[in-house]
């Protein structure tokens, strides 16, 4: 009986400013080593991080299959097949932990399907980041994805977010397209209540991180923060007290 391979789920630096030994340990390496086929996001971006990360095998070697938003059903099947052969793969995202606000969740699902083993490796997950220094309820939070692009109906979706962080103290995190970030924060400003709780969290682990929580009526004295077109994450939440 043929033994079956396994999918490693493996994360990235967030920011290309990072080195790739300060966010991911290196039991990471030893695994990356073993394997020679990979499905990423972006096949560019993982052959670069692979490369930062001194895989002990050549670049050239190494098999790539790009998994995004516009894969078919059947494409991913035909990904995950040559795991039930024996041969394993890991998983690339763009940025930080693959499976979360990433396509490669397809892949994991695909494996649980066919009964073939997912490991999680550790590394930065944005999300989790920005939530664990954000000073809001980490036991209760939600992750409402991007919002909708139209103002009319982001600012429904923005009240409609504070309004069950407010009732159920639970933290509501959500992101956008990092071109519309300053966009989406003065709607935010505009929309929602002066007490509602905000955490920005900007290049999380980059050398400019930028993360700071106040309240809206805070964020709308202070000055607009440099967030166009980095990525960012957002907390919408409410005040905790000893």
């Amino acid at each position: 009986m043929t033994r079956k391979g396994t999918l490693y789920m493996i994360p990235c630096p967030i920011s290309d400013r990072t080195e790739v030994c300060d966010v991911t340990p290196a039991a990471n390496g030893r695994i990356i080593d073993t394997l020679d086929y990979f499905i990423v996001e972006n096949v560019r971006s993982a052959r670069r991080f692979l490369s930062r990360a001194k895989v002990a095998r050549r670049i050239e070697e190494l098999e790539f299959v790009e998994l995004n938003e516009h894969t078919r059903a059947e494409e991913v099947a035909a990904m995950i097949e040559p795991l039930e052969h024996g041969r394993s793969a890991g998983v690339i995202s763009e940025a930080g932990m693959p499976g979360v606000a990433d396509p490669g969740a397809l892949a994991a699902a695909e494996c649980h399907r066919r009964g073939l083993r997912v490991v999680p490796l550790v590394g930065p997950s944005s999300l989790l980041l920005a939530l664990a220094a954000s000073g809001l309820n980490g036991q209760s939070f939600a992750f409402a994805g991007y919002l909708p692009v139209k103002p009319p109906e982001r600012a429904k979706a923005l009240r409609t977010l504070e309004r069950r962080a407010r009732t159920t103290g639970e933290s509501q995190i959500f992101i956008e397209a990092p071109y519309r970030n300053l966009g989406l924060l003065e709607q935010m400003v505009s929309v929602c209540d002066g007490e509602t709780m905000l955490t920005v969290a900007c290049d999380v682990t980059a050398p400019g991180e930028f993360i700071v929580t106040d309240r809206i009526a805070g964020w709308a004295r202070r000055p607009m923060p440099d967030i166009a077109k980095r990525p960012t994450i957002f907390i919408i939440g409410r005040a905790l007290g000893i």
